[in-house]
């Protein structure tokens, strides 16, 4: 098959040459996130049974998870959840088969719980959280095109992806990772939900974090500042061994002493008092928030991992632009590729496959026109190898 694959030079700055940068990393316990988890979860869930009882994965899209967050009393040495978290899960889903019924909303609700359960372990899943199902059975016309022989785009969208991360990019994902990760082991004073911005400028790092702290590891307000500072000073040492710029670290900026205000929580979750969230308004498929690089604004987690582009094109787009970098040796600064579906078009034969050479002239673009071409047409090829590394859950949507 001949794929309609372009490639170009694109003659602007490279992000780490330009002046400012803006990053964002929204952590595992954010609402948004916890939707993108459930959702993700869901949707595996679902693409097991499947193959186990049918050979194959069925039509499904369980990417409408919102969370409604309940209410909380929070304090040093403890605190009290008085109202649950509502977590509603929505989407579709084939219900049955050759008349035999699915349990689909069992699977969806057990696969909810755990993912919480596993992740969280100072939320009480059967008294803070209630989980409510509503998925329902798939359109007609989009499961005819999910059913035929020749996997079909679902609809008519793209992907975007790009490569490399910038030092403020990697310092962002690397913060909230490292807070969420040894971090913790330290001081379990910090919950689970932190989100990190970072803001460059210059050669000076920015990172501003927000990270919800757990009441009950906390003796008073000075023990609350003096961990507070323990992990700004952590956090900075971290993320300084990874860059010779400039790194400031703020923790909580809105905490206000003498008004006694604190990011204290409960359960170190914000949407244990009234913080909402729903799937694909938080991190893209490589993990962060960037508005100064190329973004697709579809909502990958949940929706199903065969011929849903705006989950597949993301997620090739980005290992293609990862590829292609890799393949130059660090002659090519910067890589963008967007990927175009036309619906009912074959999904491994999108409309157009454009990657974009970053900084450089039309002679660079033309000495890598084949080694970029024969990568983007190897995954695009090979797509069921991302769909499955989505069902192993080896490949991250958010």
């Amino acid at each position: 098959m001949e794929r309609n694959i372009v490639v170009e030079s694109l003659p602007q700055a490279p992000v780490e040459k330009r002046e400012v940068e803006i990053v964002e990393r929204k952590g595992i316990g954010h609402p948004d996130s916890v939707s993108d988890g459930i959702a993700e979860s869901v949707s595996r869930a679902l693409s097991n049974y499947y193959l186990k009882h049918y050979g194959r994965i069925l039509h499904h899209n369980t990417d409408q998870v919102e969370v409604v967050g309940g209410q909380s009393q929070p304090a040093f040495n403890g605190g009290v959840v008085l109202e649950p978290v509502y977590i509603l899960l929505s989407g579709r889903a084939t219900t049955t088969v050759n008349g035999e019924r699915i349990p689909y909303r069992s699977i969806a609700t057990k696969a909810a719980i755990q993912y919480l359960r596993e992740r969280f372990n100072t939320i009480d899943v059967e008294s803070d959280i209630m989980v409510d199902c509503r998925i329902g059975h798939g359109s007609i016309d989009l499961r005819s095109l999910y059913d035929t022989a020749k996997l079909l785009a679902n609809d008519t969208s793209f992907g975007v992806g790009f490569a490399p991360f910038s030092e403020t990019e990697r310092a962002v994902l690397d913060a909230e990772n490292y807070i969420n990760g040894e971090l913790k082991k330290t001081i379990p004073a910090l919950g689970h939900d932190v989100k990190v911005m970072g803001f460059r400028k210059g050669d000076t790092i920015n990172l501003t974090v927000a990270a919800a702290m757990v009441g009950k590891y906390l003796k008073n307000e000075e023990d609350y500042q003096d961990k507070k500072e323990k992990a700004r000073e952590m956090i900075l040492k971290h993320v300084q061994k990874n860059t010779k710029r400039n790194v400031n670290v703020f923790v909580n900026t809105a905490d206000s002493p003498k008004d006694n205000i604190y990011y204290l929580t409960v359960t170190g979750l914000s949407m244990e008092n009234g913080d909402d969230g729903s799937v694909g308004r938080g991190n893209r498929v490589n993990g962060l928030i960037t508005p100064y690089r190329p973004m697709s604004m579809e909502a990958a987690a949940g929706k199903n991992p065969v011929t849903h582009v705006g989950k597949l094109y993301n997620l090739a787009a980005w290992k293609i632009a990862e590829q292609c970098h890799k393949e130059s040796n660090g002659e090519v600064e910067e890589i963008h590729v967007r990927i175009v579906s036309q619906i009912g078009r074959p999904i491994d034969d999108p409309h157009v496959a454009n990657i974009q050479i970053v900084g450089a002239d039309q002679a660079t673009a033309k000495r890598y026109l084949k080694d970029f071409t024969n990568i983007a047409d190897d995954w695009l090829a090979h797509l069921n190898r991302i769909t499955d590394m989505l069902v192993k859950g080896e490949i991250q949507t958010f």
